[in-house]
């Protein structure tokens, strides 16, 4: 069956009832039946175990992050646990793409699958809205007399969809380009702000341009930061969705860890660490993009630190990559940052005994724990090897450390990065990424740094797979977030708005003669 078939076989309890499970029903607001929003006011403060979830370098073949991370949240809640998850909302340009949808896969799905996969809650349209009012009132200020003397525009319009013919558009004033809302500063700041107040904030000191003598102009010049809020109001309260073995799963924000932060919001996660005794949750793409952005970034921004880091790999993706090379390069990784790692085989039905025992003994030879999950065909049983592995590792409890200190200077920072994640040998920064990283405020300078490059490989080329070494990284440009109180560095020829494939998942994507959806996956 398809997955869109299995989610359809099972059945799904009334988020209501998912709710007084872990006694949150007071909280609830239904969005229909089956989804709703959470107010946190009335629940306790707590806070639980956080179990990281992430990946060798993507391949074609997916390597099943989500699916783990479905699968161990089922498995702990099989042993009796308090558990849930914190994860992701999926953005309509990979549905629609390339990629497809964010739900997780086989037996180990969040359902209703086909609504998290498009509109859901109108997370993303709400943030998408918000963005664009700032684009808008900005060219408004501008034809009503420029007051604020904005002479250089640097913030973006955004949309939910992969549109390359949008990186480059001409405007009444100026050339200017989209991105996909999923690598908004908007949406950056929806996933750091704490609360209302701070979202508000956050919006009103992103930086929309500046003036002749190049001095920032902010969002809170043109007083529209308070509107925004309004439109995000209903957006940042986190969604409570389910497993299909009907377990908890938090989905809030959706930032792509290639070109943005790649973690769910700091509320939902928070909200989630009140809630469960344990908590997964996953950052984007492998241990050199989502998990270096969740330890160095959202770890000390919202002051949580994992327990436990599980590092997913398949057989098909050491192939492509060429090896076990990769695999060693992203253990290495993780282990700089001092946390108990177990790395997980996500098992197909092709893999041979020879080639899992090879990647065990590989593991052995390493020290790192290993286990196998089969949760694709299997669900919740197929991590149950996994989940008791965790529960074992995270009795210890190790100090997360950091790969730099925010004091450092940017390139000091971006040196830590190239050679203890990236193993670069050197880093070329071209003009303009010089004059600006020159023209930093003192303030800047001490934000942590969100690297923006390919996720096919540890460098800044998708063609070196592998655990390559011995070559330099590219500095093309930088932009800081204001509001996120981050600096991005774009690394070679990484673009923020992707563009559809040849053959789009949209082809395949229709209602069936019962006005059911198909062709999501």
């Amino acid at each position: 069956m398809t997955d869109i078939e299995i989610a359809r076989s099972k059945e799904m309890l009334p988020i209501i009832e998912v709710a007084k499970k872990i006694g949150i029903q007071e909280s609830l607001e239904p969005y229909g039946k089956y989804k709703a929003k959470i107010e946190n006011q009335s629940i306790q403060a707590k806070e639980g175990k956080l179990i990281l979830v992430t990946a060798t370098n993507p391949t074609p073949f997916g390597e099943g992050k989500t699916t783990v991370s479905i699968g161990l949240l089922d498995a702990l809640c099989k042993l009796g646990k308090r558990a849930g998850a914190a994860l992701r909302e999926p953005s309509l340009g990979p549905v629609f793409g390339l990629k497809g949808g964010a739900t997780g896969g086989g037996y180990a799905q969040v359902v209703p699958m086909e609504e998290i996969n498009l509109h859901f809650t109108g997370d993303f349209h709400a943030i998408t809205s918000a963005n664009n009012l700032l684009a808008s009132a900005i060219d408004n200020h501008i034809f009503q007399g420029n007051s604020l003397g904005i002479q250089e525009v640097r913030f973006k319009r955004c949309l939910d969809l992969n549109e390359r013919a949008l990186r480059r558009v001409t405007l009444e004033n100026r050339e200017e380009n989209f991105q996909i809302t999923a690598a908004s500063e908007v949406m950056t700041v929806f996933c750091i702000a704490s609360d209302l107040k701070d979202l508000e904030r956050r919006l009103g000191e992103i930086i929309i341009g500046y003036n002749k003598n190049h001095e920032e102009i902010y969002a809170k010049d043109l007083n529209v930061q308070g509107a925004m809020t309004v439109l995000l109001k209903e957006a940042f309260k986190p969604n409570l969705v389910q497993t299909l073995e009907n377990n908890p799963v938090i989905l809030h924000g959706g930032p792509f860890a290639n070109i943005s932060l790649g973690c769910n919001s700091i509320k939902a996660t928070k909200t989630a660490l009140n809630l469960f005794d344990y908590v997964v949750t996953e950052a984007g793409f492998g241990s050199d993009l989502g998990a270096e952005k969740f330890l160095d970034i959202k770890c000390r921004k919202a002051n949580i630190k994992p327990s436990a880091i599980v590092l997913v790999t398949t057989i098909k993706a050491l192939e492509y990559n060429g090896g076990l090379d990769n695999l060693e390069a992203h253990i290495e990784n993780l282990q700089k940052f001092g946390t108990n790692l177990i790395v997980v085989l996500n098992k197909y039905d092709t893999d041979t005994e020879e080639q899992v025992e090879k990647v065990e003994a590989f593991c052995n030879e390493k020290q790192v724990p290993f286990s196998i999950t089969t949760s694709y065909k299997d669900g919740g049983e197929g991590s149950i090897d996994l989940a008791n592995k965790v529960l074992t590792l995270i009795k210890e409890e190790k100090e997360t450390q950091f790969l730099y200190d925010l004091e450092e200077s940017l390139e000091e920072k971006l040196a830590h990065l190239a050679k203890e994640i990236y193993h670069a040998r050197d880093i070329h920064y071209e003009e303009k990424a010089k004059e600006k990283i020159k023209n930093l405020k003192s303030s800047m300078k001490k934000y942590p740094i969100c690297v923006a490059k390919t996720p096919a490989s540890l460098s800044d080329d998708a063609k070196k797979l592998g655990y390559p070494k011995d070559f330099t990284i590219t500095v093309r440009d930088i932009d800081v977030l204001n509001g996120s109180e981050m600096i991005v560095v774009y690394l070679n020829n990484i673009l923020t708005m992707p563009g559809l494939p040849k053959c789009a998942n949209y082809e395949k994507i229709k209602l069936d003669e019962e006005e059911r959806i198909e062709g999501i996956f």
